[in-house]
């Protein structure tokens, strides 16, 4: 952990950003006393949808299926 005066840090401000991309982190001092840090930022894992293959295989269908009533439907409509 790097160690840079307030007045540097806004100087190389761009740098420090660069820095902490890269996993470093970097103690700001004021008149040699630590008041901040620059730390990266923390990698949340990505959640993603749930896994509905036990919930699908669960339900069962009775009688025709949706598609097949939604053409009946648009036959008899026709005639």
């Amino acid at each position: 952990m790097d160690t840079i005066s307030l007045k540097d840090a806004r100087k190389r401000l761009g740098k420090l950003v660069e820095a902490a991309e890269r996993g470093e982190s970097v103690v700001i001092t004021r008149r040699g006393r630590r008041v901040a840090r620059l730390v990266p930022e923390e990698k949340k894992a990505r959640c993603g949808p749930p896994d509905l293959t036990a919930f699908r295989a669960s339900i069962s269908v009775k009688g025709k299926s949706l598609s097949q009533t939604v053409i009946d439907m648009r036959k008899r409509e026709r005639y």
